[in-house]
């Protein structure tokens, strides 16, 4: 990988430090404290301080904080807009949230995330993207689709992997302020050997290690499936972890989450109208950087392709072979175009892309079935995390069914997520 990614100047060594916090019981209140401490010169009676609630859940609370000033325009008001992110309690056993912060920093620095202003105890501050969250409709558009594959081009061609390893120092005013007591994650037990990844440190195999030791084993069944995750781990571990694929030994710095509402469609010019909507591209932002770490790229693809199905795992919108090949073309476009590749090698990076994006398509359904597993012990949304944890590995089964052949052994129908995958147009 070579030597650990220290820029002369770190995106995190001049952000400011406000020790406060912000308190769920009293919403307003402490939002309003944080804002008024970052923006003083918005007390006083001629500004109208509002506060927009996006989110609210475990993981996070949302708020978009504007100052309806009389005679400023809503672009003025956006413009000088504040988006404060508060962490929901017991969310370190999945996010790593100092991670996070540094990852927002380094995507700052490169004009991919909107500047960060301050953090506070629990949370962040900074500026608010003018544009539209898209939804799973929008994402299997070409116009969006296209937008997507030149931004995710992009992140994974300039974003440095090493980047992901946070500077730690005793003078910066950040990293002073983050609880460095040792995490309290469960102990392997015997038979349940974590796995050895080719590349150390953060990455998206030793997110999902540390998610499988997480897994509750209060009982009986729930200790033999945590073994038996940990044994289909070690698997994929084996067959896809061999340093091949774009980037630095495979790996490039992902998002890993890429759904709909992650991608916001920025307002395009009004005079810069395609000759139609197939021809068009829209310009997209990713936000939600909460699990970005370095992953093989075929991983961030499919596993935003898996996205297209929506919330509700609709695989009726799962991208075909054509489409996804169209997505690559236009993804490898933009990787070369930022690493500075000649354009003589895209078609086999395709080819190479494409084969490697269909190795990892049953990968997202482990993946975020263990996550499930554990926000159903955790979360506190009115939500059936351990239906959604079956459905989605269910996905994975099913893909490793097609992978052993087992499923045409046994005379079985192709499932639809697999059947629309394998289909043409």
């Amino acid at each position: 990988m070579g030597e650990l990614y220290q820029p002369e100047s770190s995106p995190l060594s001049s952000l400011r430090y406000i020790p406060q916090s912000y308190n769920h019981a009293d919403s307003q209140a402490s939002a309003l404290r944080l804002v008024l401490t970052l923006n003083p010169h918005w007390e006083g009676p001629d500004n109208k301080i509002e506060f927009v609630r996006f989110t609210d859940g475990i993981t996070n609370t949302l708020l978009k904080i504007i100052n309806r000033k009389p005679g400023l325009t809503d672009e003025q008001i956006d413009t000088e807009a504040v988006l404060m992110r508060a962490y929901g309690n017991h969310t370190e056993i999945l996010i790593d949230r100092e991670r996070e912060m540094s990852s927002h920093a380094l995507l700052a620095s490169h004009g991919l995330a909107p500047p960060l202003l301050a953090r506070f105890q629990n949370g962040l501050l900074y500026r608010f993207i003018r544009g539209r969250p898209a939804t799973n409709q929008d994402l299997v558009k070409a116009p969006t689709w296209r937008g997507v594959a030149r931004r995710l081009g992009q992140w994974h061609a300039v974003l440095p992997i090493s980047a992901a390893k946070a500077p730690v120092s005793a003078s910066n005013p950040v990293t002073q302020h983050v609880d460095r007591s040792p995490p309290q994650q469960p102990t392997c037990e015997a038979g349940l050997v974590p796995i050895q990844p080719r590349q150390p440190g953060p990455n998206m195999w030793t997110v999902l290690q540390k998610w499988v030791l997480a897994l509750p084993t209060a009982t009986e069944e729930q200790r033999s499936r945590r073994v038996r995750l940990q044994e289909e781990l070690q698997r994929v571990v084996r067959e896809l972890d061999d340093g091949k694929g774009l980037g630095e030994n495979g790996l490039v710095f992902a998002h890993c989450d890429l759904l709909c509402a992650n991608v916001i469609t920025l307002p395009s010019p009004e005079n810069s109208a395609a000759s139609s909507e197939e021809d068009a591209t829209a310009t997209v932002q990713f936000i939600d950087y909460e699990y970005a770490t370095p992953s093989p790229a075929a991983f961030d693809i499919a596993n935003h392709f898996a996205e297209w199905a929506g919330y509700d795992c609709d695989f009726n919108m799962m991208p075909t072979r054509s489409v996804r090949r169209q997505f690559l073309t236009e993804y490898i476009h933009s990787y070369t175009h930022f690493k500075g590749i000649p354009e003589s090698s895209q078609k086999e990076l395709v080819d190479q892309l494409f084969h490697d994006v269909d190795r990892f398509r049953g990968i997202p359904g482990l993946y975020w079935g263990v996550w499930a597993l554990i926000q159903a012990q955790i979360s506190q949304i009115d939500f059936d995390y351990a239906s959604y944890a079956d459905l989605r590995f269910s996905e994975y089964y099913a893909w490793r069914r097609e992978q052993d052949g087992s499923r045409a052994q046994a005379g079985e129908e192709m499932p639809l997520r697999e059947s629309r995958w394998a289909q043409e147009a």
